[in-house]
């Protein structure tokens, strides 16, 4: 029985004008659609499928498929000012000084700080030995989000875990947490240098 079939060019007109992808025929249970770093489009189409469902598939997503794109693109074209060792670990001390008065009356004692260049993470807090690591790019994005992931390894130290509990006292520390970590995600470019 074939599991897989060789991959397949397609191009496909939609209301968003022409959308080429990569079609492989997969033993899996549905379509699936994935955007490339490079910005190559690919379907995973189940293998009883016929080829005109993934072309279906394509014209439906091809609004979202733009915006993907687009978001993508962006991110890489807006370089991010470099900033120097001094000015990121002077960014960055403020960011928690700034956040940390959040804290304290609950207990937590003002951390260790530590900066690393982390290629998947802004932060991580290390509560058992009283540090937390911030990721140098963050310097190079604005105040608030910086903020934010200060105060998200603070938080780290009330709730280990990303439960309800954590989630509950970001909301209550930082009404506006969600929407600045959507922003934060416009910058996930300064996490590849």
């Amino acid at each position: 029985m074939v599991k897989q079939s060789m991959p397949q060019l397609r191009l496909v007109d939609t209301p968003n004008g022409s959308v080429t992808y990569t079609l492989t025929r997969k033993a899996v249970k549905n379509l699936n659609l994935r955007i490339g770093s490079g910005g190559e489009i690919t379907v995973s189409l189940p293998l009883r499928c016929p080829v005109k469902q993934a072309d279906d598939f394509i014209r439906e997503k091809s609004g979202w498929i733009t915006d993907a794109i687009r978001r993508r693109d962006a991110r890489q074209a807006e370089p991010l000012p470099p900033v120097s060792r001094e000015e990121c670990t002077r960014l960055l001390e403020e960011a928690l000084a700034r956040v940390y008065p959040l804290v304290a009356p609950l207990g937590v004692a003002l951390p260790a700080l530590k900066l690393r260049s982390l290629r998947s993470q802004w932060g991580n807090c290390h509560w058992a030995q009283g540090y937390i690591t911030l990721n140098t790019a963050l310097a190079r994005c604005p105040e608030g989000l910086r903020d934010y992931v200060a105060l998200h390894e603070l938080v780290h130290f009330l709730h280990h875990d990303h439960g309800p509990g954590f989630y509950a006292r970001m909301d209550s520390l930082m009404p506006d947490w969600r929407r600045r970590r959507r922003s934060l995600k416009s910058y996930s470019g300064a996490l590849e240098r």
